[in-house]
């Protein structure tokens, strides 16, 4: 029932910028943005809410901007000033109404590098 693909990862340069997305489908509200590094958990990095409302990890806050499409189903993840440290796989979350839990896509890769 949910289909999520994620896209616009890739290898960048400190400091440097990424533009993810994130296509859904399926009966879902969209949820916001994880990532994983490498041997860590999952950890949330961004959210939004019905409302429109946003919140950050504090790792980024006034670094990322999350934003969605609610007609097209999409959620995209702005990221400015990048650290090594915001390396990994960053994953769309949204809620499935037909399951009631979260669901996540394959992920798109980040490499923050020189």
């Amino acid at each position: 029932q949910v289909q999520l693909v994620e896209s616009g990862g890739g290898l960048v340069q400190p400091g440097g910028s990424l533009r993810l997305s994130c296509a859904a489908s399926g009966s879902i509200f969209i949820r916001g943005w994880y990532r994983q590094a490498p041997g860590k958990q999952r950890e949330l990095v961004a959210t939004i809410n019905s409302g429109g409302g946003t919140n950050y990890a504090d790792s980024v806050k006034g670094r990322f901007t999350i934003s969605r499409d609610n007609a097209k189903n999409t959620v995209s993840l702005q990221m400015n000033s990048l650290k090594p440290e915001d390396t990994g796989v960053y994953y769309c979350s949204v809620w499935s109404t037909v399951t009631g839990r979260n669901s996540w896509g394959q992920g798109t890769q980040v490499t923050v590098s020189l």
